[in-house]
């Protein structure tokens, strides 16, 4: 899903899933060329570490709902479930009743699977509760790269790290957290970074092109 592959180091050549944007910075193609919402995504959040708990909270709750579906449809009513969750307060969000959840299940603007409703304020509950917090355990996992993966061949789908990490969580109350979504989690928030070599945003991309 979320991946790119790189410029050719032998042959010098762009790949198809490698495009050249509206700023002249080499990204994936699933960011688009233009100055969109997808392509600040990629710029500035896929990849960046971030402590930061609405973040997070964010980024987990939208993995949950990505689960059976498309990233893409997920990401494009973002702003609709920041709405839905006031800004993903973790407060707020452990507050809901069975009413809201209800609620929320007619909301078309969202997705509206009870299910993963329930599980957000379920999760929202275990952010509150549970320790080590949620911020702890992936600064725990935090990996620093200073070579990007090569090629799409390189990203793992999930980790033995991802794995430990997924049980912690279920054991901590979370819901709809297996290993590939946590993995997905954690190269959303940062913990790892696998933009892929070619990409700006890859950790080997010339550190004086780079915007961060």
């Amino acid at each position: 899903m979320r991946e790119c592959t790189a410029i050719s180091e032998t042959t010098g050549a762009m790949s198809s899933n490698v495009i050249i944007g509206h700023d002249g910075k080499p990204r994936r193609a699933w960011a688009g060329a233009g100055d969109t919402a997808f392509s600040r995504y990629h710029d500035e959040v896929w990849g960046t570490r971030t402590h930061d708990e609405s973040a997070m909270f964010e980024a987990l709750t939208l993995g949950v709902f990505e689960a059976g579906l498309s990233w893409p449809i997920v990401f494009g009513k973002r702003d609709a479930f920041r709405t839905a969750f006031r800004g993903f307060d973790v407060t707020t969000v452990a507050a809901m009743t069975e009413q809201d959840v209800d609620r929320l299940a007619q909301d078309a603007s969202i997705i509206r699977n009870r299910g993963k409703i329930q599980a957000t304020a379920d999760n929202a509950r275990a952010m509150l509760s549970a320790s080590p917090s949620l911020v702890a355990l992936a600064k725990s996992c935090e990996i620093t790269r200073e070579r990007a993966p090569r090629s799409l061949s390189d990203l793992p789908k999930s980790t033995p790290q991802a794995a430990t990490f997924a049980q912690q969580l279920t054991s901590q109350g979370y819901r709809f957290v297996g290993p590939t979504s946590v993995y997905a989690f954690m190269q959303n928030v940062g913990v790892v970074n696998d933009h892929v070599h070619g990409c700006f945003r890859a950790t080997d991309y010339p550190s004086t092109s780079r915007s961060h």
